[in-house]
């Protein structure tokens, strides 16, 4: 909506800019200009009209997916991303701040490079992006260097993510079935205790659930989670999750802090 709203306004000023030119460069009587602003102070506003036609493109309106994001290519190749640095641009639109996102792209083959990612983070997603948080995203074979955020619900996506943790040891092996092809059900929190374990800027925690698949009865299973910081606060005795196991291995549980749908 926003976007759109945004392009209409583009649109606007470019026609305003047309008219503007077209009456200069055929000596029409600007005194009685079509525009709204006439006479010699016209030359003020067609500076900060051009200016905001200029700027308004960078923004990212004409891109399919929003700033920050585009429609997966054909040759497109999806990587994790980890976050090296956030910078606020300065600007925001409707209240939302726009930031430039820099990451170590790791792709499958090749070498790690630099991307650049921007776009509007709103307070909800400001949370996730602390340095070395990992980010999935997209990438032309063609030209690596032009990163957009891939979308995480694309079942590709999530299996790159799912892969990556379970190569950065972040999955437990023995939970890697149980995460891979394993029944999800909900969950409760009965003890937590960290193990002192970090990778990747995350600390494994040690968990004891008690798992409520609907019209069973409910039992207890231990097991461990690598989670960030800034989640550790949604990973409470009593707090809510989702706990992962084979049918012929209830006590080898994997816990998810969402829902997620396994391939």
């Amino acid at each position: 909506m926003v976007r759109n709203l945004l392009r209409l306004v583009w649109l606007l000023l470019s026609a305003w800019l047309i008219v503007w030119v077209l009456e200069g460069l055929f000596g029409i009587d600007q005194r009685h200009s079509v525009l709204p602003f006439q006479g010699d102070g016209a030359s003020r506003p067609a500076l900060f009209i051009g200016v905001a036609w200029g700027i308004l493109p960078m923004l990212g309106i004409f891109s399919p997916a929003g700033p920050g994001r585009r429609r997966a290519r054909p040759d497109d190749r999806i990587a994790v991303a980890k976050v090296i640095a956030v910078d606020p641009t300065g600007t925001t639109i409707n209240d939302v701040p726009q930031y430039d996102i820099f990451v170590r792209v790791s792709p499958d083959s090749g070498e790690d490079f630099i991307g650049q990612l921007r776009m509007l983070v709103t307070p909800d997603e400001q949370s996730s992006l602390v340095i070395g948080a990992p980010l999935p995203v997209r990438f032309s074979s063609m030209k690596p260097d032009a990163v957009a955020l891939a979308d995480p619900l694309d079942p590709a996506v999530r299996q790159a993510l799912l892969d990556w943790r379970i190569a950065k040891g972040l999955i437990d092996p023995r939970q890697v079935r149980a995460r891979t092809s394993g029944i999800t059900s909900p969950a409760d929190i009965l003890s937590v205790r960290p193990t002192g374990k970090r990778l990747e800027g995350q600390s494994e925690l040690a968990l004891t659930v008690l798992i409520s698949p609907e019209g069973q009865t409910p039992w207890e299973a231990e097991t461990t989670l690598f989670a960030y910081p800034q989640a550790i606060g949604r990973l409470q005795v009593g707090s809510p999750v989702w706990a992962m196991y084979r049918r012929e291995d209830p006590k080898t549980v994997a816990i998810t802090i969402e829902k997620e749908t396994v391939a």
